[in-house]
């Protein structure tokens, strides 16, 4: 048996088990973090962090997506110097587009703090963030330089030692310098950031260097700065607003926490769970949309450009039908046992509060996620832009509505992200169609793996309690439903028709079944 590599899974499988690393790594991280510094601390930094990502979507992310993409089109095309060039020019122009939001940033820090976070304990975390964000832009357009090019092996290694660097710095500075006030615990936690940042921009920094090569003309520097322009201004601009609406969204949950009668320290707190708890529990299995969109959406600009758009539609398929089937039993699997989990794991009995629900607005932002980065691989980043921004709009204006009613609180946060997501895959999926004359396929997308997946869900939901009731423990328990849920779900899938084989595309020796890769 083996792996066609060149197609889209051998990437993203080889993305997702190094993902799949990463985040576990990255959630004993968390876990450990959670416990060292508490529940506050952790809404703190979580207030931080929506700064860090306004920043990365004003500097860089526009920037990696160009690098991908015409990275791809300039390599597909025989021109390696004008792929190398693509990403030289994108080096010069994040220093340039970091310069003034750094001197806004360290002159302002004081009110932004104050006035729009809403906690002057903020403060050292913001003065920390600009290395940090400089040097995750190297590192990630240096990561879209490799993906462009159709090298999934440096970055994916380099992020498992990354997140490693991470956990031995972060938690080695708060070992060190622990106990300290809430504002320094902030500020090491950052620090401990800048320190892994460094290490991975270094690292794929030499590892590019040592495998780019030349051939083919070079590219005119006014018609290569249009060239990603056209590419990373909306993207970038999709980011930046989305952004600046998830963190309005970020700040305004504690304030309206607070204005349905709950108490500062407990606002930062539930806030905290949710942000730093809840969700990245959740988000866990979401490695794998992470690698497909990273393989996926090059592979796409390659077709598109060689006006190849019936394989454009395969992969598309493809990856719904893959985001179906790993994610959905993912999240059923969680909705049952989390509740659980989050107690063994986080020691806080609130992080399993709302995981059903969350567990549905999770899997809507895969599908929406694949179909945003089809759109931007065959060149429709203006579509994708529009319908993030009109999901990320109602999400705030949900939110702003509903948490502040004494009684709903977080609640109302829930049924936003389920309402936006919902919408933001219906607009995605439109605009793909329209573009790549796409048809939906919902039976094999949708229908086939979500019924699979819920009769894997009640049998493990009435499994664990049967468990339980015989005196088993928790995480035996666990550990049994875990087995039993796999085999039915495997089961249900086949019977509807779906080979799990041919999606992972194992194929015979000899054998290359290029009309079913994806």
């Amino acid at each position: 048996m083996k792996w066609d590599s060149a197609s889209v899974r051998y990437g993203t499988l080889l993305l997702t088990a190094t993902g799949l690393v990463n985040q576990l790594l990255g959630f004993v991280y968390r876990i450990l973090l959670s416990r060292l510094v508490g529940a506050e601390v952790m809404g703190l930094y979580q207030l931080v962090m929506p700064v860090f990502s306004v920043l990365l979507s004003v500097t860089a992310i526009g920037l990696t997506a160009a690098v991908a993409n015409l990275t791809a089109q300039y390599r597909a095309l025989g021109r390696e110097t004008a792929a190398e060039q693509v990403l030289r020019r994108c080096l010069v122009l994040l220093v340039c587009l970091l310069a003034l939001p750094t001197l806004a940033l360290i002159l302002l820090s004081d009110p932004i703090s104050v006035y729009i976070l809403g906690d002057a304990r903020t403060r050292l975390g913001l003065l920390l963030l600009p290395p940090c964000v400089l040097l995750t832009g190297v590192e990630n357009l240096h990561k879209h330089a490799f993906y462009g090019a159709g090298l999934v092996r440096p970055p994916a290694f380099s992020e498992v030692l990354e997140q490693v660097v991470r956990t031995a710095a972060v938690l080695g500075l708060l070992l060190l310098f622990l106990p300290q006030n809430p504002e320094r615990t902030v500020g090491l936690i950052v620090a401990g950031m800048v320190i892994c940042e460094v290490f991975s921009a270094c690292t794929l920094t030499t590892l590019w260097h040592r495998q780019r090569r030349g051939g083919g003309a070079r590219e005119p520097r006014k018609v290569l700065d249009r060239r990603i322009a056209k590419v990373a201004l909306p993207v970038a601009l999709t980011a930046l607003l989305g952004n600046l609406m998830g963190s309005a969204c970020a700040v305004l949950i504690p304030q309206k926490l607070v204005a349905g009668g709950m108490e500062v320290s407990q606002a930062v707190s539930a806030f905290g769970v949710m942000f730093g708890m809840s969700l990245p529990m959740l988000g866990l299995p979401t490695a794998f949309i992470s690698a497909l969109g990273l393989v996926l959406m090059p592979r796409l600009s390659q077709a598109a450009a060689l006006g190849r758009w019936e394989e454009v539609r395969r992969r598309v398929s493809g990856a719904m039908l893959a985001t179906s089937v790993l994610m959905l039993p993912a999240m059923a699997l969680l909705s049952v046992l989390g509740p659980d989990l989050a107690v063994l794991l986080f020691r806080e009995t609130a992080a399993g509060a709302y995981l059903p629900p969350l567990a549905v607005s999770v899997a809507l932002s895969c599908y929406r996620s694949v179909l945003a980065c089809s759109l931007n691989g065959v060149g429709r980043q203006a579509a994708a832009a529009r319908n993030a921004l009109i999901a990320g709009a109602v999400e705030l204006g949900l939110t702003a509505l509903t948490v502040g009613i004494p009684g709903v609180g977080l609640k109302g946060y829930v049924a936003a992200a389920l309402v936006s997501e919902l919408l933001g895959v219906g607009l995605n999926l439109v605009s793909l169609c329209r573009e790549a004359g796409l048809r939906p396929e919902f039976f094999r997308w949708l229908t086939a793996p979500g019924l699979a997946a819920l009769l894997m869900g009640l049998d493990i939901n009435l499994l664990f309690r049967v468990l339980q009731d015989w005196g088993f423990s928790k995480s035996g328990s666990g550990m049994v439903c875990l087995a039993f849920g796999a085999l039915i779900y495997l089961a249900a899938l086949s019977a509807q028709g779906i080979s799990l084989r041919e999606l992972l595309g194992v194929q015979k020796k000899g054998v290359c079944q290029r009309s079913g890769t994806w």
